[in-house]
């Protein structure tokens, strides 16, 4: 492949919003050099990387990577997720009232028993504000809702977008808002998710 098809792949990549997933998707990757080119990381398989990102769709010239734009969507998500209001041991022991070591006995507890979500973070767990009250307790109508995934050994962070991102089998709605007005459904659409894992 020549300088200017690399630099083509690559402005492609960027306008799709993609370059930041090729090396989670164990693909080559490029850097900039001074004068805009792309430098890769691994030139002789451009071609290769050039065949299988246009191999899907009905119009390999223009077909868009799906693999790519799933990781993309999974690291956008995470991002924002991490932006709404989570606790470390230490913010929610402060919460709750408790000593940090109490805290974090019963959050450890409480998520080996399916009853509460906690995400790894950067050699850290936290646990996501949303589920819990004013008192740093689980909220009681997301018990249902969070033991059927949790039980089904699902991704942490998966479960959190999918408690907290409006849904298909929840009409639409976040499952943890639903949860508040129809814990029926919101347990229901909880139990459906797990059985497909």
């Amino acid at each position: 492949m020549t300088q200017h098809d690399g630099d083509r792949l690559a402005s492609w990549l960027d306008g799709l919003g993609l370059a930041d997933q090729l090396a989670e998707a164990g693909l080559p990757t490029f850097t900039r050099d001074a004068d805009g080119h792309a430098v890769w990381s691994e030139p002789d398989r451009l071609e290769e990387l050039d065949a299988l990102l246009h191999s899907v769709g009905d119009d390999p010239e223009h077909a868009v990577p799906v693999g790519l734009v799933v990781l993309a969507r999974q690291a956008r998500l995470r991002t924002e997720l991490t932006a709404t209001p989570w606790h470390t041991y230490e913010t929610l022991a402060e919460v709750r009232g408790t000593s940090v070591d109490a805290t974090r006995f019963a959050v450890h507890k409480a998520a080996s028993e399916h009853r509460l979500l906690v995400v790894p973070l950067e050699e850290r767990s936290v646990v996501p504000a949303f589920q819990l009250g004013a008192d740093g307790e689980l909220r009681p109508e997301l018990a249902p809702v969070l033991a059927p995934l949790l039980a089904s050994r699902m991704d942490p962070w998966r479960a959190w977008v999918w408690l907290t991102q409006p849904a298909a089998l929840t009409l639409g709605e976040a499952p943890e808002r639903l949860a508040a007005t129809d814990p029926e459904l919101a347990r229901t659409a909880a139990e459906r998710l797990a059985e497909r894992l």
